[in-house]
Formats: C-alpha cells, structure tokens, sequence
C-alpha cells in the first residue's frame, strides 16, 4: 500500500510533536522550607513551579527522603479564621505558573528523619499525574524569611 506524501508528512509531524510534548516537563524554581523557630515535627516547603508545556499537568503526590511525610496543603480564611486543609492535587496549566507561597498552597513536611539546618539543601520528589516523577532542591532558610 502507497501514502500519499502529504499523510506520511502529516503523521510523521504529529508522532514529532507527541514526542516533544511527553519530553516537556514543568520546572521547580526558587524552592525553599522555613525552619521553625524551635523545633518541630513538621516545617513548610514554598517554590514557583512552571510548566513551559503546551499540555496541562498535575502534581498528585510528593515526597523527600529527608521527611517520612510530604503533603501538598493549602491555608484558606474560613469565618476569619485560617485553616489548613490537604489538597488532593495541584494542578499546573499549561504554559503558566503554580505558586506554592506562605499564606497558601504550600508543602506540609512532616517527620523530619534528622535535624534540618538553615543552609541546608533538601531534594524533594513531585510526582506528576501521569507517572513521571519531577526532583528539585529546596534551600532551608531561617524562620523569619518570607
């Protein structure tokens, strides 16, 4: 059987670009945990998360060697009071930007496996919704930086 030209071009473009699109993944930028002012059983991890990608994506878990707990959580007002409630998934739109600030979305690190120190670099793993996994180090600052 003979194609013609046009549908061997069409195909091979389209076969292209899945592959490009499946390469593409989101980016972890200025990523950071605040020690607490004394210690504690949990600390809370911040960072830009970018996805350059033409296609939506999803953070659905995370985790870090350092930590026997990573949660994603989010900090709403809820009659004036703040509350913190586990979010399921972060969702990262294509070509945009997830923020994951103090006040917000942010990281829940609980069960630190050893003392964390203020300039210390902690590797942490997101898990995106269709399997693949995404690392980044997160700088430990101290408790007052914002």
């Amino acid at each position: 059987m003979v194609f013609p030209r046009s549908l061997c071009l069409a195909l091979l473009l389209a076969a292209s670009f899945s592959a490009r699109a499946a390469d593409c993944v989101p980016v972890v930028e200025s990523a950071w945990i605040r020690q607490p002012p004394m210690p504690m059983p949990m600390m809370a991890g911040f960072a830009e998360i970018r996805n350059p990608c033409v296609d939506a994506a999803s953070i659905v878990s995370a985790r870090s060697p350092a930590f026997g707990s990573v949660e994603l959580h989010e900090t709403r007002k809820v009659d004036g009071v703040s509350r913190m409630r586990h979010v399921a998934s972060l969702p990262l739109p294509a070509k945009g930007t997830a923020t994951l600030a103090p006040g917000g979305l942010h990281l829940m690190l609980m069960q630190p496996v050893a003392p964390v120190e203020v300039g210390q670099r902690i590797a942490i793993e997101f898990e995106l919704a269709d399997g693949r996994w995404l690392r980044a180090d997160f700088d430990v600052r101290p408790p007052a930086a914002l």
